[in-house]
Parts: C-alpha cells; structure tokens; sequence
C-alpha cells in the first residue's frame, strides 16, 4: 500500500521520505494480524551477528513489532528506560549509527557513542578483546562497525552482553538486511503470508557482488528464507563466482532459483524488484560497480518494478529515479529507526513494555 502523504495519526517523530514510494505499515498488520511475541521473546539477551542467526518466523514479527511501533506513538512507555547502548563505529557510517541511536533515544534508553575508533584506546595498541571486556560494565548492548571481518569475534571473547554486528569487513550486516525486508513486507504485505499467492510472488534481482558487499549478502541470505515469496533471484555481477563460499552454501541448499549473469539489460524487464549497492570490498580496497550497471529513469523496467540500495549511492543509481514509484530506497532508509528499535527492544528482553504486545 502507499500513499502520497504520510499517514494521519502517525507520532509526530515519524518523519516519512521526501521522495519516492511513502508506505504505510499498517497494511503489514492488517494482512499479517498481531504480533506474535514468542519468537521475538527467545531473541532476549542474544546476540545478532549474522543474517544466518534467523528463521523466517522471527524476521517477520520483527517486521510486524517494527511496524507496530511505526504506527503507534510508543514513548509514553519507555520501553527502553533505563537501559544503556553502545555504538562502537570504527568504520565510518551516517545511516546506521544515527538511526541505531535514534532508535534508543526516541524509546527513552541512552547512548554512549565511539564515533571513531581512533578517539579509543585502539589508537595506543588495545585490543579488542580487551575493550569488550570494558564495554560489559559500560552498557547493556554493543552495535559495533568495523572494517576487519573478524572484528565480531575478537571483541566478542570478553563480551557478555549482546552484540550486534552493524558491519563487519566483507562480512555481515544484518540489521540492515532487517530493514530491508522491513521495507519489502511493508512495500507487498503478503510476503509475509505462509503461503503467498502466485501473483504477488517477486522476481528478485541483485546488481552487485553478494560475496564482497555484506549489506547485499546479508540481503540474499535473508531472502533465502522466503521460498514462497520468491519466484526466482538473478544475481548481475561481473564476476564469475558473486556468491563466494559462505553464502554460495546457503544458496545451493536454497529451495529457490538462483542465476547469474554480467548483462543487466538481458534481464531487467523481468525483475520486480532490483537491489543493488556500489561499493564492493575486495582485499585490502574498495571497488566500485562498472558503469554499465547504472539505472536510471530510461533504463528498460517491468512494469510496476521497485529499486533498492542501502545507501550511500555514487554514480549507480541516477538521481532522476528520485521522484519516480520506483524509487523504494527512500522508504528502506526511512524504515531503519523502526526497524532496529524492534531489534534493540527485543534483544534487551523489552517487550512487555510495548503496548499492544501480548
């Protein structure tokens, strides 16, 4: 469902996208009824380091309890008072750090913030291991970012709160490919359905190189879990192997379709929805998407087809898509406070402070 204007009685935090597909969350509720808190219950006190940590059960009523809290105006209840999160970024980031602490500070919990891991003691030699044990006196739960890919793992050996991994190298980055299905199941409510009706079943399509771009192959690996969803995934890269071996098991054990192929244009008309992502880390540098990937306006769409990116954007993604329906990676970035409030909340054993959760 969309709308061109936000919708009446949302909080007045709710700050829809300027541009592209608005999307009401209420529809998912509607379609999907209440949340159902036994799956988010058994996420208390866990850590979230890989997309591989869900089942599609959870990862729906995520969807469900983010967009619970997208609708109603949930400050009154504090869920999160009196609670503490750390945002370690050793890696630069605007979207994910921002909305991570949005997320707490609009629930009423509290933010200590390591913008820049050089301000730690990292820039004197200190392990990680080292400042994880610091970190489980400092706060409750740590989103942390940074550019090595075992990252999670040194700091997780003296951790013993949650940890969520908010970007790690090549790696992971589940929190956003939350989001994104956050925002898929807003965009068509019945994906989330048991079974999905043949006609509302997608063809997805992913430009980029999964195996090096850990927001993307986050994204497949969680779409792997929606077999009844997904007709078919096309993978448009220019590299000979785009799944690389961690999530290249995940997809031939996946009871969906999987292709590949270098030529965008072969197979845009049939994709109804489009992922795609600029950067790629591979080695020691990053690389960016060749030119003959970029969309914009003129390029040869399905009717009705949708774009996604995590953003940042380069020269990929055409600024003229802007102002068009196809534009969904507005509403995917406006998804992300709600998105990871649902995470934080339940992470944090919250729940029973969320009104209209039984």
């Amino acid at each position: 469902m969309t709308s061109s204007t936000p919708t009446i009685g949302r909080p007045p935090q709710v700050a829809a996208n300027s541009k592209g597909l608005r999307l009401d969350p209420q529809g998912l509720l509607d379609v999907t009824g209440p949340v159902d808190p036994e799956p988010l219950r058994a996420m208390a006190g866990r850590s979230v380091l890989h997309a591989g940590d869900f089942d599609r059960a959870t990862v729906v009523e995520l969807a469900k309890l983010a967009a619970l809290l997208e609708t109603q105006d949930v400050e009154g209840s504090k869920p999160l008072d009196g609670k503490i999160v750390i945002t370690a970024f050793f890696e630069a980031s605007t979207r994910t750090r921002l909305s991570f602490e949005s997320a707490v500070l609009r629930l009423d919990g509290k933010v200590l913030s390591v913008p820049d891991g050089q301000v730690t003691g990292i820039a004197k030699g200190e392990s990680l291991a080292d400042i994880g044990e610091m970190f489980n006196t400092y706060g409750d739960l740590v989103v942390v970012r940074h550019p090595d890919t075992e990252s999670i793992h040194e700091l997780g050996r003296n951790l013993m709160v949650p940890l969520v991994n908010a970007g790690n190298g090549s790696g992971q980055h589940p929190s956003q490919a939350l989001l994104d299905w956050y925002t898929l199941l807003k965009w068509r409510p019945s994906l989330a359905l048991p079974e999905v009706p043949e006609s509302d079943r997608i063809e997805l399509g992913i430009i980029g190189t999964p195996g090096s771009m850990r927001a993307v192959k986050s994204f497949v690996r969680m779409a792997l879990l929606f077999p009844r969803a997904i007709r078919r995934i096309t993978i448009v890269s220019e590299l000979v192997d785009p799944v690389g071996l961690d999530l290249g098991v995940a997809v031939e054990r996946a009871p969906i379709e999987v292709r590949s192929t270098n030529d965008v244009t072969e197979v845009l008309g049939d994709l109804d929805v489009i992922y795609m992502n600029s950067i790629a880390l591979l080695g020691d540098s990053y690389r960016q998407l060749d030119s003959r990937y970029r969309l914009s306006s003129s390029s040869p769409f399905r009717d009705g087809a949708v774009i996604m990116h995590p953003l940042a954007r380069r020269d990929e993604l055409a600024t003229d898509l802007d102002d068009t329906d196809r534009n969904l990676y507005f509403a995917q970035a406006a998804s992300a406070v709600f998105s990871r409030q649902a995470l934080l909340v339940s992470a944090l054993g919250r729940l029973g402070r969320v009104p209209g959760v039984g």
